[in-house]
């Protein structure tokens, strides 16, 4: 069950967001004040209009490819190079190692999303940056363990080369780990995104992005509640749909829990 959900609804985002020009006819940055705070259900609105009169379903979708597309960049960017220090540093061990931890450990020591909207307000790359430090840590765990199996030894005793040894035999048995924080990861930062946009540090209006359109909606809550509705259950079943694929990826690629 909880497969098939998270399955469904990350699928259904997906969909949604890449079928946006189709779905509606409206431009997500056309404003018509005429048209302001009409509520769900008005001819030509089916989720109404914000404090501008822009169509707030043309919105909600087209910010739905933004949090994918930033989703998707971060969780690579960050897959990469935390992989490739984290397979580095389990690797070779001694001092990068011990740099690569002691720099992880001064990270982990400060909030995630203080961090990421900390580096974010000053160099633009807040959650890449922010982001490494679980993969390393994990991929470098898992690299001390799997070097120690007889395979990659018989393999260092035939010769192999250093890179071949790890990228050949060491990284095919670390990526499914590195499949499973993508996976669990990827919600966090379409959260941590609309978090920073919310408070006015990441995606600037008029683009539509989830977290800048419940902060716009602060505003009117009392008198267009839609407004803050939409975007926010957009964001709320994106999240719980790639974090319920995220743990059946986890019981599937992890033998641990296997039962």
């Amino acid at each position: 069950m909880k497969k098939w959900l998270g399955l469904v609804l990350t699928v259904a985002v997906v969909l949604v967001a890449g079928a946006a020009p189709w779905l509606t006819a409206h431009d997500p940055l056309l404003a018509d004040f005429v048209a302001s705070l009409k509520p769900p259900g008005t001819p030509g609105h089916p989720l109404g209009t914000d404090q501008l009169g822009r169509d707030l379903l043309a919105r909600v979708l087209y910010g739905a490819r933004l949090a994918l597309f930033i989703g998707v960049c971060t969780v690579v960017v960050t897959a990469v190079v935390g992989g490739l220090l984290g397979l580095v540093a389990g690797f070779v061990e001694r001092w990068p190692s011990a740099v690569l931890m002691r720099l992880a450990d001064v990270q982990l020591s400060f909030p995630f999303i203080l961090l990421a909207l900390t580096i974010n307000a000053i160099v633009g790359l807040g959650l890449s940056a922010a982001g490494w430090v679980v993969y390393a840590r994990i991929v470098r765990g898992e690299v001390l363990s799997v070097k120690q199996r007889d395979f990659v030894q018989a393999a260092a005793a035939l010769g192999v080369g250093r890179a071949r040894l790890l990228f050949r035999h060491v990284l095919p048995n670390v990526a499914p780990s590195i499949i499973v924080v993508a996976s669990l990861q990827f919600s966090q930062f379409v959260v941590a995104e609309a978090a920073i946009s919310f408070l006015g540090f990441g995606v600037q209006p008029p683009t539509p992005a989830w977290g800048s359109m419940l902060s716009e909606s602060r505003d009117f809550l009392y008198v267009a509640w839609w407004l803050a509705a939409f975007p926010g259950a957009a964001l709320a079943l994106t999240a719980l749909g790639v974090n319920l694929l995220g743990d059946w990826l986890r019981d599937t690629l992890d033998p641990k829990l296997r039962v």
